[in-house]
């Protein structure tokens, strides 16, 4: 059996910053990126048609991983019926909710791969 959705790309990543105005600055000044917007302590950069999202890093969270999350955009996308997909390949889902995202609102879930890292699977909207 197949999945009911295919990977179209990365619609955004989430990076924990030790020092979140410098890496802002690199992103933007070295790479060219811009702000897409900033709500609370979150900044979303522009890169292409994905985003990097920018967030401090916890106190507790010491110097490992600073990836928070992978998003990739899936079409075509039934929440209802990728979850079903992913409970019978043994996957834990988070809840499925409207977020945002490189291309704008869109429902999503949240799950983690088998090495823990967050993955946020969502609507290919545009």
């Amino acid at each position: 059996m197949t999945a009911p959705f295919a990977i179209r790309g990365i619609d955004h990543i989430v990076f924990r910053a030790r020092d979140v105005p410098r890496l802002v600055a690199f992103y933007v000044d070295a790479l060219g990126c811009t702000i897409e917007r900033t709500v609370g302590d979150l900044t979303q950069l522009r890169a292409g048609p994905s985003l990097i999202d920018i967030v401090p890093r916890k106190d507790n969270e010491g110097d490992g991983r600073n990836v928070d999350n992978l998003c990739l955009t899936l079409a075509p996308f039934d929440a209802d019926q990728a979850a079903a997909w992913l409970a019978e390949s043994g996957v834990a889902i988070g809840e499925i909710a409207t977020r945002y995202g490189a291309d704008g609102y869109g429902k999503s879930i949240y799950l983690t791969d088998p090495e823990g890292n967050g993955l946020e699977l969502r609507a290919a909207l545009g």
